[in-house]
């Protein structure tokens, strides 16, 4: 081989982490950016005034940077094996893999989840990622669903947040899995292509210029721009409910069985908490039922709302609508069951 081609992967690779610290100083300048706005405001007068050192605030920067510093790394992982899936491994890989026909296609791929340690933002870009490549949408769904749910550093990080508890770690594994191969079968009988863009029923073909190596560079730089922006939204949106929701009405709900599993559900949507450190909170919730905290690590990991943005600009608003509703409602089902069942 040509010294050229040798040094074409260490290019390769070079250009993407430029890309990666690139991304992250943008995001920095615009934090900066923001705290200029904010000091600039409350300059200008009663009508403008904003302290960016009163507790709301401070509360909304304190919430928005810990999701967005939290997830960044695990966004770089799954942008990082999309780019790589897109350009290095061939379709037959996938058909040979998993079988033909999409509803037992699904278990399987639920299953795999197991193998990626990462959160939720870096199950979407490899998702999209395997249906590119040829995988069914099925398959492909249930594998982002169970990913960040059931992989070993999740499972770790529940036994670690619920010492002597290992009917909580069982649980959450089972209803975790559960709901994405449920979710996967009902795209099976259900889901329709046109809720999916057109580009992700086209198996993506290499780029003619650059190589693999190029295609890596295309695709990693389009992923993570793209998602990085999406999970910015979901951060603020996660931070902005955070210091309008008072904690006084969260109690309310604590007597209720019913009612607790419900508030976590959609707390676990509106907090964000990454799915490798959501047990820890789940934990601190001491006054809710096993089963409330129980769907709160459930639902948290595949239903939130920088998720949704993430699935909305990756799929599409569409789907992102319908599969995050019914997502919702699974989990909740899958949690109430097996918490009775085991908790």
């Amino acid at each position: 081989m040509s010294q050229e081609s040798h040094e074409e992967p260490v290019r390769g690779l070079a250009d993407g982490i430029r890309l990666v610290a690139r991304t992250l100083v943008y995001i920095v300048l615009g934090g900066l950016a923001l705290i200029t706005i904010l000091t600039v405001g409350s300059v200008l007068g009663p009508m403008l005034a904003l302290d960016l050192y009163t507790p709301p605030v401070a509360a909304w920067w304190t919430v928005f940077t810990a999701v967005v510093v939290q997830a960044v790394p695990f966004l770089m992982l799954g942008t990082l094996v999309s780019a790589a899936i897109g350009a290095f491994v061939p379709e037959r890989v996938f058909t040979r893999l998993l079988p033909r026909n999409p509803a037992l296609a699904v278990p399987v791929a639920g299953a795999a989840g197991v193998v990626l340690p990462g959160c939720e933002c870096a199950s979407v870009p490899v998702a999209d990622s395997l249906m590119r490549r040829g995988v069914a949408p099925a398959a492909a769904l249930a594998f982002l669903l169970s990913a960040p749910a059931i992989n070993p550093v999740v499972l770790v990080a529940t036994s670690i947040a619920f010492p002597g508890q290992p009917a909580m770690v069982a649980a959450r594994l089972l209803a975790s899995l559960a709901t994405a191969v449920v979710m996967g079968w009902l795209w099976v009988r259900f889901g329709r292509e046109e809720w999916l863009p057109q580009r992700r029923r086209t198996a993506s073909k290499a780029p003619s210029d650059g190589g693999r190596w190029g295609g890596f560079r295309a695709g990693l730089q389009h992923d993570f721009l793209h998602a990085g922006g999406f999970l910015v939204v979901g951060a603020a949106a996660a931070a902005t409910f955070n210091i309008v929701v008072p904690r006084s009405v969260l109690d309310v709900f604590t007597g209720s069985a019913w009612l607790s599993v419900l508030l976590l559900a959609v707390l676990a949507v509106v907090l964000c908490v990454c799915s490798e450190a959501d047990a820890f909170v789940a934990a601190s919730l001491s006054g809710f039922s096993p089963t409330a905290r129980l769907a709160f690590m459930v639902v948290g990991p595949m239903v939130d709302l920088k998720l949704f943005a993430l699935q909305a600009g990756t799929f599409g608003r569409a789907f992102a609508v319908r599969f995050s509703a019914m997502t919702w409602v699974v989990a909740v089902v899958s949690s109430v069951l097996v918490g009775w069942w085991l908790l």
